[in-house]
């Protein structure tokens, strides 16, 4: 070959390499985002039980056509403190079974007949119309799910004349003797074996390597005993994605890779040793015979097969590899006691924005109920002090704090990626709320040291103002379950309640506040009291201001038009029917009992 013919042959070689990786990531991401985030969902949900998590690491790696992907996925996942450690190593065995579906699907390129309809099959003759209807809709659907489903028809498009390009591109090497004495090496065991290790951490996908082997054995003689170490050594080498995406997770995050390493390391040595031992010995006849696509496909299948549901009884062996390789250590324990809840928003689920809005959402949730935990706590320290009780209190509002900060950051990063409609609303909401939340818990801090105040003090209401007050705070602990309800569900209707009870609470304060004053003129109350009583008051009447905050977020959000204060002054003027029906209802629930001065 002269060095035009070379030249031709390795740029055709690396941009068909180039367009298939490319391809499979395309396909692979636009799969992820059909799921809209159910994926990892109904991972983290399924996965107690060992076999099922296995059949689901299978299912979801040949869905997204890479044991790369879904390792790095676990890894988030884990790193998140959503999937334990347990729970991830089964995961990780299944995906390596299904990442050969790859190598199956690859194998269609072999398909070879005169007849017509069974020549359709063949990648070369389907694709070129599945890439004209992906760019169809690709460019002209208005819904996100016609658009992903364009983006999965293009790239796996793409990947196929990716594999068509690599297979003409080495088709001239069939006559070329040099390489076919360099193929001849890697029947050594330990050659063909760090081949297949350091090509695929290279390109860092085992499928690509698979698929590289499998088109020269379209044009060139590729035997078993070639073919084999190549495909054990990428099993090993596919590990590097994962340890990568690693680097910047916590420990967790690093044992998860390590565990993925660890058993791709057992099952190739082990495989490596038992097969060339036995081989030594009978000298197995098909070695020297030639390998198909087909076949390249059917050991790596073979390989995984036997490999992974033989480990799965002894996964917790490569949990403990891993707690020994990365020991857990005193302050890892605390960093995940003040970290728990906030590790879900973790920014490897940013690549999948529906599923990163999701881990936004129910972290916002748990905000939400931490707010209310601190409310309820600091209520019932005015009756009764306790300093556990006030320590909870001060922890649950720095640990709000903590929640708002992150997740503003986390909700802009998201909201820098393409959202559909549905998820637009809800990042919405998110963002309209969490201030609210954090707010209120700061109101329950301020009750809280009001209350230790009085106690300090040895200060308490008297008898009629403990219990006016006793029902003012039933009202505001009930706005706030009604706000996180409607929050929580996104239920609008719901929401639409708020803001009558939010009226009643007004009253009900400006009627405690007058008859205290009557209390104070005829002096069965002090003036310390009363400033106690008006600055508790104060945070009740403003966290129902809150409460209503979040209800007209939701209400507006989803009507596309955030104006809070327009809403509220709109809905006091008309004060229809259902509007005073709703006040009167809750002015009954909530009435203050008759006194007489």
């Amino acid at each position: 070959m002269d060095s035009l013919e070379v030249f031709t042959l390795i740029a055709g070689l690396v941009g068909g390499l180039a367009m298939f990786l490319y391809g499979m990531n395309v396909m692979s991401g636009g799969l992820t985002k059909a799921a809209g985030g159910k994926l990892e969902s109904v991972l983290a949900k399924v996965t107690e039980h060992p076999f099922i998590a296995y059949l689901f690491g299978v299912g979801v790696t040949a869905l997204v056509q890479s044991s790369s992907a879904s390792t790095v996925m676990v890894v988030g996942l884990v790193n998140s403190g959503i999937m334990t450690l347990k729970q991830a190593v089964n995961v990780i065995l299944g995906a390596n079974l299904g990442t050969t579906f790859t190598a199956w699907l690859l194998s269609l390129n072999a398909i070879s007949s005169d007849n017509f309809l069974i020549n359709l099959l063949k990648p070369r003759s389907f694709t070129p119309f599945l890439a004209l209807i992906g760019i169809g809709l690709y460019m002209f659907a208005k819904s996100d799910k016609k658009k992903n489903v364009g983006t999965i028809l293009l790239g796996f498009s793409v990947l196929m004349f990716g594999m068509s390009t690599m297979s003409d591109a080495v088709s001239p090497l069939k006559e070329v003797e040099g390489f076919k004495a360099v193929l001849t090496t890697f029947s050594n065991p330990l050659i063909g074996f760090l081949v297949g290790i350091i090509f695929t951490m290279v390109i860092q996908s085992s499928a690509g390597t698979i698929g590289v082997l499998q088109a020269l054995s379209l044009s060139v003689k590729i035997n078993y005993g070639i073919a084999i170490p190549v495909v054990v050594g990428a099993e090993v080498g596919t590990c590097i994605t994962a340890i990568l995406s690693s680097l910047g997770a916590n420990k967790n995050g690093k044992r998860t890779a390590l565990m993925h390493l660890f058993f791709n390391v057992i099952k190739a040595s082990t495989f490596m040793i038992l097969f060339y031992a036995i081989n030594a010995v009978v000298h197995f006849a098909f070695m020297e015979d030639q390998i198909g696509m087909v076949g390249i496909a059917g050991i790596h299948t073979l390989i995984n097969l036997v490999a992974t549901p033989l480990m799965l009884p002894f996964s917790g062996l490569l949990v403990s590899m891993a707690l020994k390789a990365i020991p857990i250590d005193d302050r890892e324990k605390k960093e995940q006691e003040e970290q728990q809840g906030i590790r879900t928003l973790d920014p490897r689920f940013l690549s999948n924005p529906p599923f990163a809005l999701e881990q936004a959402r129910q972290a916002a949730i748990a905000m939400a109920n931490m707010s209310k935990e601190a409310l309820d706590k600091a209520i019932g320290l005015i009756d009764k002090f306790d300093d556990e009780a006030a320590a909870d209190v001060d922890y649950l509002e720095r640990k709000v704090d903590k929640y708002e900060d992150q997740l503003g950051t986390y909700l802009m990063q998201i909201n820098a990626h393409h959202l559909g409609v549905k998820d637009s609303h809800t990042l919405s909401v998110l963002l309209h709320c969490i201030t609210d939340y954090e707010r209120i818990s700061d109101h329950a801090l301020n009750i809280m040291q009001k209350a230790k105040n009085m106690s300090d003090n040895s200060r308490s209401f008297s008898p009629k103002a403990q219990s006016e007050m006793e029902i003012f705070a039933s009202a505001v602990q009930e706005i706030m379950d009604l706000s996180i309800r409607s929050f929580e569900n996104q239920d609008v209707e719901l929401a639409k309640m708020i803001e009558p009870l939010e009226e009643t609470i007004d009253g009900i304060h400006t009627e405690i506040k007058r008859r205290h004053v009557r209390r104070l003129r005829k002096g069965k109350c002090t003036i310390e009291q009363g400033f106690d009583l008006s600055d508790i008051g104060t945070d009740y009447e403003r966290i129902a201001d809150h409460c209503s905050n979040i209800a007209v977020g939701i209400i507006e959000v989803d009507e596309d038009a955030y104006d809070a204060h327009g809403y509220i002054e709109q809905l006091k003027a008309d004060k229809g029917e259902g509007f005073e029906k709703a006040v009167e209802f809750y002015q009954n629930k909530y009435l203050l009992p008759a006194v007489k001065f």
